[in-house]
Parts: C-alpha cells; sequence; structure tokens
C-alpha cells in the first residue's frame, strides 16, 4: 500500500527502514532519498515506523 502518494514510497519500504533510521518520518523519507511534499503522509508514517519499532526485538536479545 502507498503511504505517500508524492514520492510514491510503500509501507513496505517504511517498514524495511524504520529499525535502521532514527528519527521522524522525513528522517525515514530522506534516507530513502525522498523529502515529503504535501505533508499529509506523515502522521501515517510516523505511527508506522513506532509500529514496527515496537516490534523490533534488539539484536542483543535474538542471540
Amino acid at each position: 500500500m502507498y503511504v505517500c502518494i508524492c514520492n510514491a514510497i510503500k509501507e513496505r519500504e517504511l517498514r524495511a527502514i524504520a529499525c535502521s533510521v532514527s528519527g521522524d518520518a522525513e528522517a525515514a523519507y530522506a534516507a530513502l532519498g525522498k523529502e515529503p511534499d504535501c505533508g499529509q503522509c506523515l502522521c501515517e508514517a510516523e505511527d508506522i515506523l513506532a509500529e514496527e519499532r515496537a516490534g523490533a526485538i534488539p539484536l542483543a536479545l535474538a542471540v
């Protein structure tokens, strides 16, 4: 599903990058080589990042 229509950013792209980038949705977009345009997607993007980060298991605990 597209989260950001302006930049064609998909939910799976945000989930894939969530744990490798600290910061907000704008930081995640920058890591993808994009920047917000209209900004209507930012709240949903923040929710997706938070959800993915909350479900992540720290590597030290995964061993």
